[in-house]
């Protein structure tokens, strides 16, 4: 009998351990946070059609994603600050993606650096990036990723300025000066496991990749008074062509929710997108991923590479996923509970209750292979 931590019971997990900011960041979507409600109810809504009698003794999960094998269609997703929910978080997840064969992407606003990544996580991570005013910083930071052999970037279009995320602003995460450092000392006391694994023992808390930007600054308020001054709002489809001079290796457009965009972003030398509303936490009333799915892979036109993110959270949701026409999954709120509530091994946990959900989905649909993942699977 398979015993493997839920979503819900790492949810739980973490929410126990965590400090009551860092929490809401991980949890809380944009606005009234009706776009995250709806990536989730849209996939619920989706009807599986369940074959029996048929050979499934040779099942193959095993994948390509963004042109480079996978274990399963599915890879950790770039998500902020993750250095903060487990000590040195990035690294401990990059293990476990290594662990499981899946890729791991490291957000562009982590506290690991993506050389401490690459060096103690056990894998080359893929790199996000957003476009921010600095082009001379962001030069140089595409170079050092590029010569530290990284060959995946995932740029991020959809955050031209934070989104309006009103729990975020109520815990306290904004907060500067002496009033913000009281709040988060405050919370961070009241969890003593965190504040002496995380807190006392992960430090350094940099900015990671961005830390020369905004040297002797640590706090998440000052770090969200950056990310508001630096992101561009000005970025448009030229700015991919400058990125595109300077990365030699796979684009993937990560926000892309409509099939305009999605043959804008391959016209402007894209490898592939991500359908993605940033998890419901920029513009609240956008369509579930689930449900702009489709149109994005008629527009791709087997141009490149279609991934999803937004309420990923089974092998169920997976398979419903690659049978619209997805090339695989990213995850993000799924394993940053998981980092939280056990570190490394939460998030191996995590993966193996996923593969072993996506094996019993596949069994069950009689997919033998990805390549027999199509609407023929849906109810």
């Amino acid at each position: 009998m398979i015993s493997l931590p839920t979503y819900s019971e790492q949810r739980v997990a973490a929410r126990r351990r965590l400090p009551h900011m860092l929490f809401e960041y991980i949890d809380s979507g944009a606005s009234n946070e009706q776009t995250a409600h709806a990536n989730r109810a849209s996939l619920d809504r989706i009807r599986l059609k369940q074959r029996v009698m048929r050979d499934m003794s040779d099942l193959d999960m095993s994948s390509q994603l963004a042109g480079l094998p996978s274990a399963m269609p599915v890879g950790l997703g770039p998500v902020g600050f993750a250095g903060m929910y487990a000590r040195r978080g990035e690294v401990q997840a990059a293990r476990a993606a290594a662990a499981e064969g899946v890729p791991f992407c490291l957000s562009a606003v982590s506290v690991c650096d993506f050389e401490e990544v690459q060096r103690d996580g056990g894998t080359t991570p893929w790199f996000q990036l957003y476009m921010i005013r600095d082009r001379a910083y962001m030069r140089d930071l595409i170079d050092r990723v590029v010569a530290a052999g990284v060959r995946t970037l995932v740029f991020t279009v959809d955050m031209p300025l934070p989104g309006i995320r009103y729990r975020d602003a109520r815990s306290g995460l904004y907060d500067t000066g002496l009033r913000g450092l009281m709040r988060q000392a405050w919370q961070g006391a009241r969890r003593p496991g965190w504040l002496w694994d995380v807190y006392l023992r992960g430090r350094p808390h940099g900015f990671g990749n961005f830390a020369a930007a905004i040297p002797g600054k640590t706090g998440l308020g000052d770090y969200w008074a950056w990310i508001r001054q630096n992101f561009d709002c000005s970025t448009n489809w030229d700015d991919l062509g400058w990125v595109r001079a300077r990365w030699p290796g796979q684009i993937l457009i990560k926000g892309v929710l409509c099939a305009e965009d999605a043959s804008a972003a391959f016209d402007a030398g894209a490898d592939g997108v991500v359908v993605s509303n940033h998890g419901g936490r920029q513009l609240d009333g956008v369509s579930a991923t689930i449900d702009a799915l489709p149109a994005v892979v008629d527009a791709a036109d087997g141009r490149g590479s279609v991934l999803i993110d937004g309420g990923i959270r089974s092998g169920t949701d997976v398979l419903k996923a690659l049978a619209l026409g997805a090339d695989g999954c990213l995850l993000g709120r799924a394993w940053a509970y998981a980092l939280a509530a056990g570190g490394e091994r939460g998030v191996v946990s995590m993966l193996q209750a996923l593969k072993a959900e996506l094996l019993v989905a596949m069994t069950l649909t009689g997919c033998a292979t990805l390549r027999d993942a199509g609407r023929s699977l849906l109810d």
